[in-house]
């Protein structure tokens, strides 16, 4: 049940912190829209009550209507920071310490997994035990299933069972009845391996693509795009053919050109703007060129293409005549 249709998981000792596929620390990240978005759209909103105290105090012949709009407007700003510094803070904190809650009750759960001597037989009342305990933390994993942490804690726990599993039945006996426990504890606990890396993989992904289209800046917006892509492919690595991560990739491979492709289509304009047509030809060339590179292809992307294409054939267009106009009065002269 890896991807390859062959039966068996992939036997690696996995560990978020010390094989590199994924972040050093685990994510947690609470719903908390950052500072720089937060206050703007506070301030927006107090800008936008002060014109319309104003104008109804306006209409009322009142002698001073800005002051009453500048009052009521500072009353927003302010409440705005409260609402953030108090009541969505504490709301965060009441988050991570339920998160923190959940990794202690996990850990708390002892699992004999760690011992690296094969000649330590597990039992079949080990291994009930062991596959018993793994689907509690699962249990506790679902209960708060938008935390990232607990899945990946999980997850970390069934890859170490499917490995130490392996390994026993290499040393099994032919006949042995720990056969058919342990391969019902592999079949149990590879749903779960599975289920919970696909869990984490998503809200992760979900979470940092999300952040991504909150940032101002190109290469932010990248960055973080790119982090999410990085979670997916680690995935994938355990499980290439699951068709919800593939799905997952092309979106969000879309989307991060979609980035690019959108930052050389607002160069091209502006430099269009400025009567600069050969930069901004050059320009929409770039974006062509990465298109065509993609290997996806979907409607969205064939009517972008068609729009740079128009744009480049306008710009000819007006270079061609701004080109005949620039010559005609020297014509005209010579004539």
């Amino acid at each position: 049940m890896n991807g390859r249709g062959d039966g068996e998981y992939p036997i690696q000792k996995f560990s978020a912190r010390n094989q590199g596929r994924f972040p050093d620390q685990p994510f947690r990240r609470p719903f908390w829209l950052i500072a720089s978005s937060y206050y703007v759209l506070a301030a927006a909103t107090a800008i936008a009550f002060f014109f319309l105290v104003w104008g109804i105090f306006h209409e009322g012949d009142e002698e001073t209507p800005w002051i009453a709009a500048g009052i009521g407007a500072s009353l927003v700003l302010v409440s705005a920071v409260i609402v953030r510094e108090i009541f969505l803070r504490k709301a965060r904190n009441r988050f991570l310490l339920v998160e923190r809650n959940l990794d202690r009750n996990v850990k708390q759960i002892p699992l004999p997994l760690r011992s690296k001597s094969d000649a330590n037989k597990l039992s079949l009342e080990k291994n009930a035990a062991i596959v018993k305990d793994i689907q509690q933390k699962s249990e506790a994993a679902r209960l708060l299933g938008k935390m990232s942490a607990g899945h990946m804690e999980v997850f970390e726990i069934c890859n170490q069972y499917l490995s130490l599993t392996e390994k026993q039945m290499e040393t099994v006996g032919v006949g042995s009845p720990r056969i058919a426990g342990l391969r019902r504890g592999r079949e149990i606990v590879g749903e779960l391996h599975r289920h919970h890396l696909l869990a984490w993989a998503e809200i992760e992904a979900r979470t940092l693509t999300q952040k991504a289209k909150n940032y101002v800046t190109i290469s932010e917006k990248l960055d973080t795009a790119q982090e999410a892509l990085t979670v997916l492919n680690s995935a994938l690595q355990f499980y290439p053919n699951e068709a919800r991560l593939i799905e997952s990739e092309t979106v969000l491979k879309d989307f991060i050109a979609s980035i690019k492709v959108s930052h050389w289509i607002e160069q091209a304009e502006r430099a269009a703007f400025k009567g600069n047509s050969k930069r901004a030809v050059s320009l929409y060339r770039d974006a062509l060129f990465f298109l065509d590179r993609e290997d996806v292809k979907t409607d969205e992307r064939q009517a972008i293409t068609e729009r740079i294409n128009f744009e480049i054939e306008s710009l000819r267009t007006l270079s061609a005549k701004k080109e005949i106009k620039r010559k005609s009065p020297r014509k005209l002269k010579n004539d």
